[in-house]
């Protein structure tokens, strides 16, 4: 999943925030000093992306994806999930998108000192440019996964991928509404940040 979902589905305090996405930034390096909060908050993370990726839609998912786009495929998937994500919001979450950026982005910037620097270089462009809002469109996540594409250190075809999303909107988005539910549950029964 990518970061608004693992934020979604973090608890609402800056160590849940900060722990739910430090597992994007080599997170299993920095537990030594961290309190349980956090390090709960990163078993969370690796729990929503072990779910995510071992689950039969998010794998059925990849045919979506044209084969020279394919083995980037789940990236893909991640950023579109987050564009999923804010489409549907009010299905999942009675506060107002807004409102919970707001709140995020707060959480994230108390816990900025003690972040690996490049989280806090991801995280200072991803709050104050807000990412989310070009999510919002399929053109703002076609720009996201092209960048993505620029920063892959050898050459690909990745470029476009948002060309086999408009293909294939529709069955995407109603995998999203069948999988999300399950994740959600998921992390609830697991309860991992409950100890």
């Amino acid at each position: 999943m990518n970061y608004l979902a693992h934020l979604y589905l973090a608890k609402p305090t800056a160590d849940s925030h900060f722990g739910n996405l430090l597992g994007d930034f080599g997170g299993r390096k920095y537990t030594e000093n961290l309190p349980l909060s956090v390090v709960n908050a990163l078993n969370n993370h690796y729990l929503v992306d072990k779910f995510t990726d071992a689950h039969p839609l998010v794998k059925g998912a990849k045919v979506y994806f044209s084969p020279q786009r394919r083995r980037f495929s789940g990236v893909a998937i991640d950023v579109l999930f987050d564009h999923f994500l804010i489409k549907h919001w009010q299905t999942f979450e009675h506060q107002r998108l807004t409102d919970f950026k707001h709140m995020s982005f707060g959480f994230l910037h108390q816990r900025m000192p003690v972040m690996p620097c490049k989280m806090q270089r991801v995280i200072t462009s991803l709050t104050e440019d807000d990412w989310f809002k070009e999510y919002e469109t399929l053109e703002g996540v076609g720009v996201a996964l092209d960048n993505i594409a620029k920063r892959i250190r050898f050459i690909n075809e990745f470029t476009g991928a948002v060309e086999d999303i408009k293909r294939n909107y529709r069955e995407l988005d109603a995998l999203f509404l069948a999988f999300f539910p399950e994740l959600i549950e998921h992390v609830r029964l697991q309860g991992i940040e409950e100890l």
